[in-house]
């Protein structure tokens, strides 16, 4: 399959009378099966290498710690990762509306992963080709557009997996994209922290890094051409966003569950807006060698890769509602244990518990989403998820730029447990299982 036109499709005709339904759902059905391997290997492949690129972009290390670099300034890294999730935020409910019509969502997906690929480029050259005093500018503006761009994906990624892997499958596909995609990131993190960053390869070893993720995440789109995607044989009738956006109160009513989700997740997400300041509270209690930096990712990418296997099998057995709260809690021990100990193998330790923590909290609150609607409202539920996560992480990076200025990181990392402990509670006491929950 290697369309890539995404023009609108022609409506919906009217749904077939229940008996044929019945026989085109099991047909349906049956082609999922039968493309289940070859979809499968697809998707993983499409992983290892996509997600190892956008991991050096998207760790908690390479990217804050370039910012600081140009600017010297907490608020300023604070801003320009905002950049990113403002974005994200602004895309996620229209990238939703963009594929709730469409029979074939993955030409889709190939056009907005090229993009986001694009803004990582631009990242790169901008880092090697430009003036430094514009190169901060030009980077706030391609996280930007990557954000949008990785809205709109997070959507048709989560909706293309929905469709094309079983519910019971889907733990242990995330977690292997994500094993062998940190396996191989940890090594690379490291080659460009003490070969690139530290030897300043290219005259900014940081940029070059950037670009060694452009060419990694390059390949791995390649590999989504692989994927045959059968066509289900009804979706919802092509309509405005504005529409859409009228439906969204009615959507929440009908998920209760996904609605008490949707707060916890908010909570989480904006706890999680102080990620970027780990690597910066590193610097101020250690040298933030490129060697040092490397080591710091490796923990983090290692830790988080080495779980996810676990983590998805867990998912996959005991739902992902469990996997949630261990997360949390990994997480939550990981910073008090920052804010007592701050020596530099400790802070290796720390990095690699937060590691083991987001493992786990991002495939199961990726596919616990995919359990709370029909294949109709997935899309819609999905994007409104994604739009409150990130705008989250776009006022969370701002205001804790702010918060660091007058107070302390110690400070913000203390709100930001007080944050996850009610996203905890939440979670626990409010949220059912949705695999055991009528919706």
């Amino acid at each position: 399959m290697t369309n890539t036109d995404i023009s609108p499709e022609p409506e919906t005709p009217t749904a077939p009378p229940a008996p044929q339904l019945r026989a085109d759902e099991a047909a349906y059905e049956q082609a999922v099966n039968d493309n289940l391997k070859r979809n499968y290997l697809a998707l993983l492949a499409h992983g290892l290498f996509g997600m190892t690129g956008f991991r050096l972009l998207n760790a908690p290390t390479f990217l804050p710690a370039y910012i600081y670099l140009l600017s010297e300034s907490d608020v300023v890294v604070g801003l320009i990762v905002a950049a990113q999730h403002i974005g994200s935020s602004l895309a996620s409910l229209p990238g939703g509306n963009m594929i709730a019509h469409r029979k074939r969502i993955v030409p889709v997906f190939i056009f907005i992963g090229g993009m986001m690929r694009l803004q990582v480029l631009g990242i790169a050259l901008a880092g090697l080709f430009l003036p430094e005093t514009w190169t901060l500018t030009a980077t706030a503006i391609f996280l930007l557009f990557f954000g949008m761009f990785s809205g709109m994906q997070g959507v048709s990624f989560n909706y293309t997996v929905s469709r094309l892997v079983p519910v019971k499958m889907r733990g242990r596909m995330m977690g292997f994209r994500n094993f062998m995609a940190g396996i191989v990131s940890a090594g690379v993190a490291y080659f460009g922290g003490s070969y690139f960053i530290d030897n300043n390869i290219w005259g900014n070893g940081y940029a070059t890094t950037f670009l060694l993720a452009f060419v990694l995440t390059a390949i791995g789109l390649i590999f989504l051409l692989w994927i045959r995607e059968p066509e289900p044989p009804t979706v919802q009738e092509q309509a405005s966003f504005a529409s859409r956006l009228m439906e969204l109160p009615t959507l929440l009513r009908q998920s209760e569950g996904f609605a008490r989700y949707l707060v916890a997740a908010t909570l989480a997400a904006l706890a999680i807006s102080a990620v970027p300041f780990y690597i910066l509270y590193a610097g101020e209690k250690q040298v933030l060698t490129g060697s040092y930096i490397g080591a710091l990712t490796v923990a983090f990418m290692l830790l988080q890769t080495t779980s996810t296997p676990a983590w998805g099998y867990m998912a996959d057995h005991l739902g992902n509602k469990l996997v949630i709260v261990i997360s949390i809690m990994i997480w939550i021990a990981a910073l008090v244990l920052m804010l007592t100990v701050d020596t530099e193998w400790v802070l290796i330790v720390v990095f690699g518990g937060v590691g083991i923590g987001m493992g786990g909290f991002q495939i199961a609150s990726q596919n616990i989403l995919l359990e709370f609607g029909d294949r109709n409202s997935l899309p819609m539920l999905i994007a409104t998820a994604g739009m409150l996560s990130s705008l989250m992480f776009a006022i969370g990076p701002i205001l804790a730029g702010f918060f660091v200025a007058a107070f302390s990181y110690s400070a913000l990392f203390t709100v930001a447990i007080a944050l996850k402990v009610v996203s905890l509670i939440v979670t626990v006491f409010f949220v059912r299982e949705p695999r055991h929950a009528n919706k």
